[in-house]
């Protein structure tokens, strides 16, 4: 089952609130000088279109092109000063648990991580996305009706073994608790052009398959203390990417 599809069944409207208000605080902690930048670059161009009949066409494209190079410049400056503040800004977590049994495969640019291991046999395949992420001490309510607001983070858990079907667990992780949304068994005998039977909601399960589920998860490493670490690098992940984004928005303006 696809991470989009997850993130669907996992009130997606609110998620995306979310981590638009989370993006929305890291461009922004340096102040709005990149607005500012912007709006002053329209002004320049603004007023040097309306230039008197007397202009000649010519002096009217040298005057174009001048004003468009000093936008350009204060941009630029701009964007360096963003740079350097992001990068002050930025505040290393205190690394991965003791006993963190996955390994972290994260690439620039990309904003999905993924973790990897092997329990007994298995191998374990986890796609963690940003989704709905927030800082500070924002989790102090337990309660249904708040989970909305808490900072949480979509994860499709993939448990395969040679010689059978796979388990595919759509999970929804906050940083005190972890909630299965989801259960696919995965039959490596049908192919792309069947439709497989999904299985009833896992809310809908007997209560002590969730519970022993549940604990499936936790023996092979998907818990609190672990996903209470992955909300702080997918956090550190996106102060990192920004700083990126940033970058790049430099090389274009430079080149």
């Amino acid at each position: 089952m696809a991470l989009s599809t997850i993130i669907r069944r996992s009130a997606p409207t609110v998620a995306a609130r979310l981590l638009i208000g989370q993006r929305a605080l890291i461009s922004h902690q340096c102040g709005s000088a990149l607005l500012v930048s912007v709006n002053r670059s329209k002004k320049i161009t603004t007023e040097d279109s309306f230039l008197g009949p007397s202009v000649s066409r010519y002096s009217y494209s040298a005057s174009t092109a001048l004003a468009r190079s000093s936008s350009d410049d204060s941009l630029l400056r701009v964007i360096e000063s963003e740079i350097n503040c992001s990068e002050e800004s930025f505040e290393p977590g205190e690394g991965a648990p003791e006993g963190f049994p996955f390994q972290v495969n994260d690439n620039p640019g990309q904003q999905t991580v993924s973790l990897t291991r092997e329990y007994k046999g298995e191998k374990i395949h986890i796609d963690v996305e940003p989704s709905a992420l927030i800082t500070g001490d924002d989790d102090s309510s337990d309660s249904d009706d708040d989970k909305d607001s808490q900072s949480s983070l979509p994860m499709v858990v993939k448990v395969s073994k040679t010689g059978a079907p796979s388990l595919e667990f759509g999970i929804t992780a906050y940083t005190k608790e972890i909630v299965i949304d989801s259960l696919t068994v995965n039959d490596p005998d049908i192919t792309e052009d069947q439709t497989p039977y999904e299985g009833p909601r896992f809310d809908e399960l007997d209560e002590n398959m969730q519970k022993g589920f549940h604990k499936f998860l936790e023996t092979r490493g998907i818990k609190a203390d672990a996903t209470k670490f992955l909300h702080e690098y997918m956090v550190n992940k996106e102060h990192r990417e920004y700083t990126i984004w940033l970058k790049n928005l430099k090389k274009f303006v430079e080149a």
